[in-house]
């Protein structure tokens, strides 16, 4: 089921969106909550990697999921900052690696237009997780890595 906050609760407040965007859309495998969230054009910058529209969302979840592959990623912004049209965010992400307790943190900026997020340009500290994973949960994740790619080629 698509979870989406009533229009009353994120009209006009950009801060309630990007914030329902983190902790609700970007947490799961269902790319079918964008839908109302991000606009169609979305463009997603995350660290060097570029996604666009709602099949980029689809693709970024999948990588989430993969990363916390034990089925339990929750985000939670810790703080946010507006200003115009923009909303920055700071979040972590926590769960689980094949037993192993992981916690990503980034910093996402959102632009919203007309009620949705249209653009996002994310940072997050990759070389820690690596560093959280270990060297033999970092190769099992470049073998699933791989194996998923089939998957969005």
């Amino acid at each position: 089921m698509t979870e989406r906050p009533a229009p009353t609760a994120i009209e006009g407040d950009g801060r309630a969106l990007a914030r329902h965007a983190l902790e609700n859309v970007c947490s799961t495998a269902d790319p079918g909550r964008a839908v109302g969230v991000y606009s169609r054009e979305f463009l997603d910058h995350v660290n060097a990697r570029d996604y666009s529209g709602h099949d980029g969302i689809r693709e970024s979840l999948a990588l989430y999921q993969l990363l916390f592959r034990d089925g339990d990623l929750r985000i939670t912004v810790e703080d946010q900052v507006a200003e115009g049209d923009r909303v920055v965010s700071r979040w972590a992400a926590e769960g689980h690696n094949r037993g192993r307790p992981l916690r990503l943190w980034g910093i996402t900026i959102s632009h919203i237009a007309d009620g949705e997020i249209v653009e996002d340009w994310s940072a997050s500290d990759n070389l820690d997780v690596l560093r959280q994973l270990g060297v033999r949960r970092l190769l099992l994740l470049g073998v699933d890595w791989l194996r998923s790619r089939r998957g969005f080629e």
